[in-house]
């Protein structure tokens, strides 16, 4: 039996961050997963994450795998692929599958960061090919560049039913529908705001009743559901699709812990069963820490912060550090997970209606309950102003961990303020130099440079555009307002892709003047 001062089991983002601080320290480590791949959900994630520079905010995830995979390479992590953790025991033993032999390691210290798996809804036909998790249409299209379908019906919307829909029609794919039997959209309003300007109707206290087909699936009926959930007789609504994308929400994969003797919990604030678990992350079993979604279902960014909190531990459990080089870490990254955890996506909101945002402005209910902010609501936030010449409009509506556009404007034009969850507000006697880098870096494309009056009774709008094919300047077409409707006839006078917008380009369409506050997003 083979002996290691660490294992780490799951090269995830917590996985991989706990290896990677507690290596730093000289602890020897190893990291055991089960996939060919390392680096977990990360590269699936081909949009910007949110929160600072700190937690790589604007920064796509697969490019953050890329990263962490050369830092643990660079500390000298050993990580092994192919290899699936079949048990665990109180003596910080473990059993690995690899390849056809059955492996013995001894831990002096374990980390455990398994993750978490989708959950699956059941109705008549549910097993039908063609009926696949939101995650496995990701794995895919965005690691085998393969095309789930041609038309899809998303399930969930949450952000990942969100972030899933928007890649589905990234990879040509037409969204027809999201639906969900919550009475409110569950994710980040900026994720819905951008399906939802594409043309995508949300159908909110929906439910699928049927997936038609014999050997796949050739369409799907979805009903309206009453306060109890339970299906209304004479609301069905029937889309021709090939691909019906569930996205309901994740289980901790937490397996492990009740093998090995962990105290746990059913917490279904935290995804479901879970080990109890002191504030950086040890179970009741000394010496063995959970870190990520297998302690509690959050967003990647709080996954990897909660690694580097538990590699540390680890490495002081050791004696490679001291307790007060211990505190003085986890200091610092308590301080960066809290800002995480703030604002009205805060673990614990979770389930509450939110009506008013920290500076007190009524939250929108189209927003919640459409997918999109009415013309009517928008003009009420601070970052949706007025003034001669090209300027940025913030259409940034709720309270979430988010300010690379703070950091980005050469010229101090935005302002998010001392708190990261704050709404984003145009600094006064600041002047706009049309750079487009706000456009670019907003996480949740909710920034545009407007010109509301250009001349000749026109204006410009410069918005973000990541689909292929990429207009070109002269193509006329339709420019759609925040719910996805034509609202106007629009024109494409630029188009800029610079390295530094990071692939997001930035397309600026001209405008009946009238419409420069209502035309988003551009259609040929």
């Amino acid at each position: 039996m083979k002996r290691y001062e660490l294992i780490v089991v799951g090269a995830g983002p917590s996985g991989l961050s706990a290896a990677i601080e507690a290596a730093k320290c000289g602890v020897e480590v190893i990291v055991f997963d089960e996939n060919e791949k390392p680096g977990g959900q990360l590269f699936k994630q081909i949009h910007k994450f949110f929160g600072s520079k700190e937690h790589h905010a604007k920064v796509r995830g697969f490019k953050i795998g890329e990263e962490l995979l050369r830092e643990a390479s660079d500390a000298g992590v050993e990580v092994v692929l192919n290899a699936t953790v079949t048990g665990l025991y109180q003596n910080k033993e473990i059993t690995v599958r690899i390849g056809d032999a059955i492996h013995h390691y001894k831990g002096d210290t374990i980390i455990i960061a398994t993750g978490a798996a989708e959950n699956m809804v059941t109705f008549p036909g549910w097993t039908l090919p063609g009926v696949i998790g939101a995650g496995a249409a990701q794995t895919l299209m965005n690691i085998h560049g393969i095309q789930p379908g041609k038309r899809v019906l998303m399930l969930g919307s949450g952000n990942v039913g969100l972030v899933v829909s928007f890649q589905l029609m990234q990879a040509g794919c037409e969204v027809v529908a999201v639906a969900d039997a919550a009475p409110r959209i569950g994710g980040y309003g900026v994720h819905a705001a951008k399906v939802a300007r594409t043309g995508v109707p949300f159908y909110l206290s929906h439910t699928i009743t049927k997936a038609h087909g014999t050997d796949h699936v050739t369409g799907v009926t979805i009903s309206e559901v009453d306060s109890s959930f339970k299906p209304i007789a004479g609301t069905e609504k029937y889309f021709d699709v090939d691909v019906i994308c569930i996205a309901v929400g994740l289980s901790p994969m937490s397996q492990l812990f009740k093998m090995s003797g962990c105290n746990m919990e059913d917490n279904p604030k935290k995804g479901g069963q879970v080990p109890i678990i002191d504030s950086y992350g040890e179970t009741s079993q000394k010496g063995v820490f959970a870190a990520g979604d297998v302690s509690g279902i959050e967003e990647a960014s709080s996954a990897m912060i909660e690694g580097r909190m538990a590699g540390v531990c680890a490495a002081q459990y050791l004696g490679y550090c001291t307790e007060e080089e211990k505190e003085n870490k986890l200091k610092d990254l308590e301080k960066d997970l809290d800002s995480l955890r703030q604002g009205m996506f805060a673990p614990s909101n979770r389930g509450k209606l939110i009506e008013k945002t920290d500076e007190g402005i009524d939250v929108s209910m189209s927003l919640l309950t459409k997918g999109f902010v009415s013309d009517d609501e928008i003009e009420r936030f601070p970052g949706v102003t007025h003034k001669v010449g090209v300027h940025p409009v913030m259409e940034c509506t709720q309270n979430i961990p988010c300010n690379p556009c703070q950091d980005a404007c050469p010229k101090g034009c935005i302002s998010i303020g001392e708190n990261i969850t704050n709404l984003p507000f145009v600094t006064d006697g600041s002047q706009c130099i049309n750079c487009g880098m706000c456009v670019a870096s907003c996480s949740g494309q909710a920034i545009f440079l407007v010109d509301e009056d250009c001349g000749d009774g026109y204006a410009s709008i410069t918005l973000p555009y990541e689909f292929l094919p990429l207009p070109k300047i002269g193509d006329v077409g339709s420019g759609l307002g925040r719910n996805g409707e034509r609202v106007c006839e629009a024109t494409v006078v630029n188009v800029k892709n610079l390295k530094a917008f990071d692939h997001t380009n930035l397309l600026t369409i001209k405008v009946p003047k009238e419409y420069a506050m209502k035309a988003r997003f551009f259609r040929a």
